[in-house]
């Protein structure tokens, strides 16, 4: 059961700082599924241990489009059980890995960007002063 239960994480900023700062991970799961197969999935298929499990019933929302010639029709998104799935202090999953690679790499970026206009910054200061003595002479 526990490798048989999908589990599609949701990929948000909330759901990015919620396991940022509460080690909390959010998925979206089937609406039959319980707190405790929801938890053994986890622990089967991620390798952690689950401390807490809390789930919500989202209902879907009503959608309107307008087809060719003006006549509108209506619709509804489908309802979402998510479950938000806390976990032990110190375990962790890589569903943000890509995300945080790529913050990880901006930053070395902007490092080198302050580098470089650090020492332009002193070679002109540099180029001044010689300039200032040429005309001191």
């Amino acid at each position: 059961m526990s490798l048989s239960l999908v589990l599609k994480p949701r990929v948000s900023e909330k759901a990015y700082g919620l396991s940022q700062v509460r080690n909390t991970y959010v998925f979206d799961v089937e609406r039959a599924a319980n707190k405790h197969s929801i938890a053994r999935a986890v622990e089967a298929q991620y390798g952690v241990t689950v401390t807490e499990v809390n789930t919500v019933n989202a209902k879907g929302t009503s959608k309107r489009t307008v087809r060719k010639g003006g006549r509108p029709t209506m619709g509804r998104t489908s309802d979402v059980k998510k479950a938000y799935v806390t976990l032990k202090a110190g375990d962790s999953m890589p569903i943000f890995a890509a995300i945080e690679k790529a913050s990880a790499k901006e930053e070395k970026a902007n490092e080198q960007f302050a580098k470089a206009a650090e020492k332009a910054s002193a070679k002109e200061e540099k180029s001044a002063a010689k300039q200032a003595k040429k005309e001191n002479k």
